[in-house]
Order: structure tokens, then sequence, then C-alpha cells
């Protein structure tokens, strides 16, 4: 296996561990429920097997499906986020994207933002649509995917810098 691989497999494993037991805890004031899960479709390299990335999303849905017996809202919104992916990429980075030269846990500039803001925005109004599934409560659905998409991206933040930091202390351990 290649180091690519162990590197997905580990985030995968990480952020789905960390998912199900911090953040599936966390509901505040009953609208925010923080879902950083989905750093692993954000994260995954912009080369990536199309088809793998595809696969996994539907297995991290289906994992969180199963602890939060939500019945696949979880499956459809991350499978749904790994489909705009692409679409995303073009939008945010433009020729970047066409050159595939792009690398999410840099530093935070306006088109990493923009990309972070609508893969989390795509998945919250998906997962929340669905499991509302009702007209009438468009309101509180709408009001609940801008204040947990708020919370998330500031999760997904804090934990991409967490990953840089962890990286930069890894050169310096070897120097």
């Amino acid at each position: 296996m290649n180091s690519a691989l162990l590197v997905n497999i580990s985030r995968f494993i990480v952020l789905l561990a960390l998912q199900i037991i911090i953040f599936n805890n966390m509901n505040f004031l009953g609208y925010i429920s923080p879902f950083p899960y989905i750093l692993f479709i954000i994260l995954y390299p912009v080369n990536g097997n199309k088809t793998a990335l595809v696969v996994a999303s539907f297995l991290l849905g289906l994992v969180m499906d199963m602890f939060n017996n939500s019945g696949g809202a979880h499956a459809t919104a991350c499978l749904v986020l790994a489909y705009f992916r692409p679409s995303l990429f073009k939008f945010a980075f433009g020729l970047s994207y066409e050159y595939q030269t792009i690398k999410l846990n840099d530093v935070l500039t306006p088109e990493r933002f923009t990309f972070i803001l609508l893969s989390v925005l795509i998945h919250h109004l998906t997962l929340f649509l669905l499991e509302t599934f009702q007209l009438t409560y468009i309101l509180d659905t709408l009001t609940r995917t801008l204040l947990s998409t708020a919370f998330s991206i500031i999760i997904c933040i804090i934990i991409i810098y967490l990953i840089k930091l962890n990286k930069r202390s890894e050169k310096f351990y070897y120097l």
C-alpha cells in the first residue's frame, strides 16, 4: 500500500471516530450540530480515484446512518457532496483545478474557504432537508443549515490547522 492510501484510510477512521464519539453528542440550542466528518470528502486528493471517493463517501455516510439511526440521510448527503465536488473545485479554484495543483491543507485562502463553505453548505442542506422532508419546516431547516454550517466550518478549519501543525512538528522532530 502506498502512503496516500494509508493517509486516506487513517483520515477516514479518525474523522469518523471523532464524529461518533465527540461531535454526535453536541447539539447547541437544538439548531447547531457539527459534522466535521465530511472533511474526509473535502480533503480527498484532487487527483485521487473518483470511484473510490464515491464508494468511501457512501460508506462514510452509511456508518453515520447506522450510529445516528437516520435512515440514509447521511449516506445521501455524502454522495451528493462527492458528486458535486469536481464542480465546486472548478468554481472555487478555476484554472488551478484544471492543472490539479490544489492542496487544501495549506494556508487558508479565499478560494479554499469558498470551497469548504460551499461543500459544507451543500452537505448540510441536503442532510437537513432529508431529515425533515417537509416544506412546512423550511425556515427551521434553513436556520439549522446556516448555524450548523458556520459551526462546522469553524471546527473543520481548526482540524485542518491541527493537522498542518502536526506535520510541521514532525519535520522539526526529524531534523
